[in-house]
Order: C-alpha cells, then structure tokens, then sequence
C-alpha cells in the first residue's frame, strides 16, 4: 500500500527542499487486530469444544492435538504480523533519490541514488500485471515494492515514473 510521507528520511540534512516525491510503501494485511482477537477466540472455542466432545467418547490424546492447532495457527499470524511491520520509504529530490529499506526487526539499509543515472525498471506480464519493480543504477540493481499488490505496484510504478521525469527535467 502507498502511503505518501512527509519528507526525507533519515540522513537527509534538514535544510534541504520538499521532495518532488516522497511515498511509504507497506505490506496489505487484511486481517486486523481486534479481527485477529475474535478470530482466536472462535478457534480456541472451536478446538476445546471438538476436544471435549473427543474426551467424552474416550479418544482423549486426540485433546491436546486440538490445543496444538490453535496454537500453530496463532503462531502463523503472529509471524504474518510481524512480516508486516517492514516498509519502504521513497523519496526523490531533482538532484538524488533516497530509499530506504526498513525490516521487520526494524534494520534500516539507506539507498542513495543520482536520478539522472537511475533506471527505473517494471517487469509486466500481460496476464498478471507488474510482476518486478527495481531501480537499476549502473551495476546495481535495488527491489522495490515487492510485497505490494499489482494494484498497488500499478499506481506507484506510474507516479514515480513521473517523479523520475520531472526530478531529470
């Protein structure tokens, strides 16, 4: 999902002119927190009822399987959460591009790039849509929005290809 920011990240010097672009880009999750909580608890609900229905007709190892599975299934979500806590900000001056790759540990890596000596390079298929975003300054080559939704990697391969335009005009 593109969200626009209000400047430049960090390391950029404070006295330095609005952006012609500045976007933050974040991973979709449909499922939210308190969706999350009520999902658990009919789960839990679900998995102690099937458990004791077991146990009354005298399967009772078959219980703690029930337990083992609303707790694997609390553990994938916790691990897709926390998956979307990464991002990405992007942000393009006439004279440089910075972005800025955030993981979910929260480890910041800063990329620094000429706009005049970036490539910015969509990968299509006709089927599916954009399938790659990287922006490929001389013999490197930086992802970019791989988590987005071809949607969204849509809208924002559109206007940071005008960004890029009117940062090189």
């Amino acid at each position: 999902m593109q969200k626009p920011v209000d400047g430049p990240g960090e390391g950029a010097s404070p006295d330095r002119d609005k952006p012609i672009f500045a976007a933050r880009l974040t991973p979709y999750r449909s499922l939210s927190e308190k969706g999350f909580v009520l999902l658990m608890l009919f789960v839990g609900v679900s998995c102690f009822a099937s458990g004791i229905l077991f146990v009354s007709i005298g399967a009772w190892p078959v219980f703690g399987f029930f337990g083992l599975d609303a707790l694997l299934i609390w553990g994938a979500f916790k691990l897709n959460y926390r998956s979307g806590r990464a991002f990405e900000e992007i942000a393009v001056w006439r004279d440089d591009i910075e972005f800025r790759q955030v993981s979910p540990a929260g480890r910041a890596r800063i990329h620094r790039l000429n706009p005049f000596w970036t490539r910015f390079v969509v990968e299509r298929h006709e089927e599916f849509g954009i399938m790659r975003m990287v922006l490929r300054e001389r013999n490197r080559e930086i992802d970019i929005g791989s988590f987005l939704n071809p949607a969204d990697r849509d809208s924002f391969a559109m206007a940071f290809s005008a960004a890029l335009a009117k940062a090189r005009h």
